[in-house]
């Protein structure tokens, strides 16, 4: 399991804390320094059955430089992975990868729900 994370960012601490304390094992990225390829963008975008604006930063200073709130909705997703990719800090936060299955950003049910009911046990 690939923990992507930003080692500044509240919420990837929270969702870090929460895999250590029930004693996940994960390989941590830290998304400013090695960011996930386009392509990877892509296949966990698929896999994650979730809207390619998910996996934005919306409340990120980046997004807001970038004016991606009234960009985004004439780029293609083609066009969206590759900006991903160019910036990790677009990227929201913690996103977990774990074989085909992609958590975007820290929600405590849905954790729960995947880790502790079979995805991942």
């Amino acid at each position: 399991m690939i923990y992507y994370g930003y080692p500044r960012c509240s919420t990837s601490r929270k969702g870090e804390k929460w895999l250590q304390e029930r004693e996940f094992s994960y390989e941590f990225k830290d998304l400013s320094k090695e960011t996930p390829s386009a392509d990877e963008l892509k296949k966990w975008h698929k896999a994650s059955g979730k809207d390619i604006k998910k996996f934005f930063n919306t409340s990120g200073m980046k997004y807001r430089e970038l004016d991606l709130k009234n960009r985004l909705a004439d780029m293609s997703d083609e066009e969206k992975y590759q900006l991903l990719a160019s910036e990790g800090m677009l990227i929201k936060r913690p996103m977990v990868v774990d074989g085909d299955r992609v958590l975007i950003g820290f929600n405590e049910k849905e954790w729960e729900e995947y880790f502790c009911s079979g995805g991942n046990a």
